[in-house]
């Protein structure tokens, strides 16, 4: 992407630089919004204070099976993406400086982490809510019917899915919880465009082949 001499790509305010197409962070949003119902809905059914309270419980498994279903769409449909094919790249290439970052990051060390567009951390996350996505899919469809495998099958894929969503509930609110304490990237996933000196401090490799 052309950029101006202090930095910034064409197109974005002085001072700040492009992080995210618009497609990118659609295929983010929709997501996230299609997380969150597979979540909240499966608390209605899980949990007797929410299955109480809003009822409906049919509609609530009809909700949470086309949600989990539909997960995966944004991503696909978001391919046609040059930029989020290259983001995806880079979230797949690991690196010395990645193994740094995680030493630092593991022994809370305050000093500057190395990392490229993405640090260590986000291509860890998105390696596993990838591999989880999938996993959940898989043992949904076997629950969702039933004849296309073996008692024994559907009851491991119950099992699977039951623990692996507590897990995904863990790991999603640990990303929010990060996202809320990096205002910065926040802004650039909502804007597409991040602070020059935040991506220098945070990100001083990404300019550098991953």
């Amino acid at each position: 992407m052309p950029r101006r001499p202090d930095g910034g790509a064409v197109g974005t305010p002085a001072g700040r630089i492009a992080r995210f197409t618009p497609a990118e962070r659609w295929v983010h949003r929709t997501t996230a919004t299609l997380m969150s119902v597979c979540v909240l809905t499966a608390g209605c059914l899980y949990l007797p204070f929410l299955a109480e309270l809003v009822g409906r419980r049919a509609l609530m498994v009809t909700v949470h099976e086309w949600a989990g279903i539909l997960l995966p769409v944004p991503l696909l449909l978001g391919l046609a993406s040059r930029a989020l094919r290259a983001d995806l790249t880079r979230l797949n290439r690991y690196g010395p400086h990645d193994r740094r970052w995680l030493r630092a990051a593991l022994r809370r060390h305050k000093g500057r982490r190395p990392a490229g567009k993405f640090n260590a951390g986000q291509k860890l996350y998105a390696a596993w809510i990838a591999g989880a996505v999938l996993v959940m899919l898989a043992t949904g469809l076997l629950m969702w019917f039933p004849h296309l495998a073996p008692l024994l099958w559907r009851t491991g894929a119950t099992f699977v899915h039951d623990w692996l969503a507590l897990a995904v509930v863990v790991v999603v609110s640990g990303h929010v919880w990060k996202a809320y304490g990096e205002p910065e990237a926040r802004r650039g996933m909502r804007t597409g465009a991040v602070d020059a000196r935040w991506a220098e401090r945070e990100h001083p490799l990404w300019e550098a082949p991953e």
